[in-house]
């Protein structure tokens, strides 16, 4: 079932559970979420990134479509990190049914407007709309994006920024960072600004740079109201890890098959910890 995400997210908010966002950036990774997913009965977004999708083609994004409109769990095609208007309306005539507005570095009255603009393309298509207010760090170089200084969250702020823009889903900068933690690196993050959000804000929250933190404090979020997790570096990780791993003990392998099952396995093995981690297994039955 492909799904508006503002509809997903809906049953998550009232049922406190979240559900896990995986970046993908191939085929055979969306099918090992999707196949994953299924086997357990849970709702997933599926994201790509605008570098993503300059990679895949549109051509992946139908294909996608495709099988999320034959499944049988809730799925929701999101655009990841967005702050170009006309590759947001690319996204929305690929298939896309919800897009992010990225306008978290702009200042404040440039990112209302910037997202204000986006749901009023955005909405008449029936396709939801997430925005970022404060900045989500970077924690190496191959992070899809992030800021050189965390800026958090004034819960104040968000109030007047959904008021204003409408939009569906607000990303909140707590304390997180994109990419994989450099080893002895623990970062913290600020439940208590995630509280007081919550209690000011009834729109489902998101919570950007969800990989590495301790698992602790990510269900401790899930319990607070974060409702939308980002998963990239997580599963990718896994991904390439075994791939090095299979070709490294056997460099004569050149069929895909051989070569990616290992890693697609590797890879489920995360996406089944997340769904656990974040009260998605079996959520499918709500919807």
């Amino acid at each position: 079932m492909l799904r508006n995400m503002k509809d997903l997210l809906k049953i998550a908010n009232e049922n406190n559970f979240a559900v896990p966002a995986f970046n993908i950036s191939d085929y055979s990774m969306f099918e090992k979420i999707m196949d994953t997913c299924e086997k357990t009965n849970s709702p997933v977004i599926i994201e790509v990134h605008p570098i993503e999708l300059e990679f895949t083609g549109t051509d992946l994004i139908a294909a996608i479509v495709s099988r999320a409109h034959k499944s049988p769990v809730p799925v929701s095609l999101h655009l990841d990190h967005c702050g170009d208007f006309g590759t947001i309306v690319y996204a929305i005539q690929a298939g896309f049914t919800s897009v992010m507005f990225d306008g978290s570095e702009l200042p404040f009255e440039e990112n209302i407007a910037g997202a204000k603009k986006i749901v009023e393309i955005a909405h008449p298509a029936n396709v939801s709309v997430e925005a970022e207010l404060g900045t989500i760090g970077s924690a190496d170089a191959q992070a899809e994006g992030g800021a050189a200084e965390i800026i958090y969250t004034n819960p104040e702020d968000a109030v007047r920024f959904v008021e204003e823009t409408g939009v569906d889903t607000l990303a909140v900068a707590i304390g997180t960072s994109h990419g994989l933690y450099p080893a002895g690196m623990i970062p913290k993050l600020r439940l208590d600004i995630l509280r007081e959000i919550k209690a000011k804000v009834s729109i489902p929250l998101v919570l950007h740079g969800g990989s590495g933190n301790l698992d602790e404090e990510i269900g401790q979020a899930v319990t607070m109201g974060i409702n939308k997790i980002n998963i990239a570096s997580d599963i990718k990780s896994a991904y390439y890890k075994k791939m090095r791993e299979v070709l490294g003990a056997n460099p004569n392998l050149r069929e895909p098959s051989d070569i990616q099952t290992p890693c697609m396995e590797a890879m489920g093995e995360v996406v089944l910890h997340k769904l656990t981690l974040f009260g998605t297994l079996g959520k499918a039955v709500l919807y």
